[in-house]
């Protein structure tokens, strides 16, 4: 659906994942205020790590099965192509921060783990603990479930009925799939910003998968995964099942589609569909938008997400409204 009448006349534009209306607003106002596309997704993003967006953004959610927190996220300039990304972060609050650091003081693109928290230190952001009684009750409960649920296979002992350690059993069960991700476990912010100038940047930040295998790394911080910008095409942000997703780099498609002239709705439903080629129970949704302010969003219809929900805010509205989108 073109909500807008093609033209300019719809930027500046912020749309962002799930109904984080505060991060929208955040980051409208920096470009009302003549800020940049990169300031604007960086306080946008930083906005849901204070307010611990759903639990799945910033510190105190989705702890590992050792129960500890750890932050993912990237930012990316769609004028110059450079990309900050870290991954795996501990102790430290403002992960998109980090990211934004890794692009402007390193030539690198993605940094890990702990020898990221020393660079985030390094560069002058606070240690902290990511630790909350609610992170941590979440974790103890997770113990008492017996390890229930949990991302092993192929593991004695059974990780279906107990915690590990686990080793691995030599009798592997033929094509078995990733169970079921429950699409309340994480949300990750994807933002994207365009200026009236045509300047494009993207970014996510998310604490991942609750009860994850300690050192998974998801969607959110992977290149053309999470997200990826362009100027000269547009941009893309997704969220779901980042262990699915990532092996299908939706944005960078959904962006490609964009560029050879699919307009946003299309594009965001043709990278959705072409996860479900392969994964038709996957959960998962993307946001797209083009050069000229013009924006859609796409879903997989799974039992219980039939309908993905989003914030956009442009010249037309001046104001964070909430979209949505019906699954298929």
């Amino acid at each position: 659906m073109l909500i807008f009448p093609l033209g300019r006349a719809s930027l500046p534009l912020v749309i962002n994942t799930w109904p984080f209306r505060n991060a929208t607003a955040a980051a409208w106002s920096v470009l009302q205020s003549g800020g940049s596309v990169l300031d604007a997704v960086e306080r946008g993003c930083t906005r849901c790590e204070v307010d611990q967006c759903d639990g799945s953004v910033g510190y105190g959610g989705s702890p590992d099965e050792s129960g500890e927190t750890t932050l993912d996220a990237m930012i990316m300039n769609g004028d110059t192509m450079e990309v900050g990304a870290v991954a795996g972060l501990r102790r430290i609050k403002n992960v998109i921060g980090v990211a934004r650091a890794v692009m402007e003081h390193t030539h690198h693109t993605l940094l890990v783990g702990e020898s990221a928290s020393v660079f985030a230190e390094n560069m002058g952001f606070t240690a902290e603990d990511l630790t909350t009684n609610r992170s941590a009750n979440i974790f103890l409960q997770w113990l008492k479930g017996d390890c229930q649920p949990n991302y092993r296979k192929n593991v004695s002992p059974d990780p279906s009925k107990s915690c590990g350690p686990y080793k691995p059993r030599v009798a592997m069960r033929p094509n078995e799939r990733a169970r079921h991700v429950d699409p309340h476990s994480h949300d990750t912010i994807g933002l994207i910003a365009l200026d009236c100038h045509g300047h494009v940047a993207a970014g996510t930040s998310t604490n991942g998968l609750t009860h994850k295998v300690p050192g998974r790394v998801g969607d959110s911080p992977i290149v053309g995964a999470g997200a990826y910008a362009d100027s000269t095409a547009g941009a893309a942000a997704a969220t779901g099942d980042g262990d699915i997703m990532m092996r299908f780099l939706p944005s960078y498609l959904a962006v490609e589609l964009m560029r050879a002239g699919a307009d946003p709705s299309a594009a965001c439903k043709s990278a959705i569909s072409r996860i479900k080629r392969h994964y038709s129970e996957f959960f998962g949704a993307i946001i797209c938008a083009n050069t000229t302010g013009h924006y859609g969003a796409a879903c997989n219809k799974v039992p219980g997400f039939s309908q993905f929900h989003y914030m956009v805010s442009n010249s037309e509205s001046n104001t964070p409204l909430q979209k949505s989108v019906d699954c298929f």
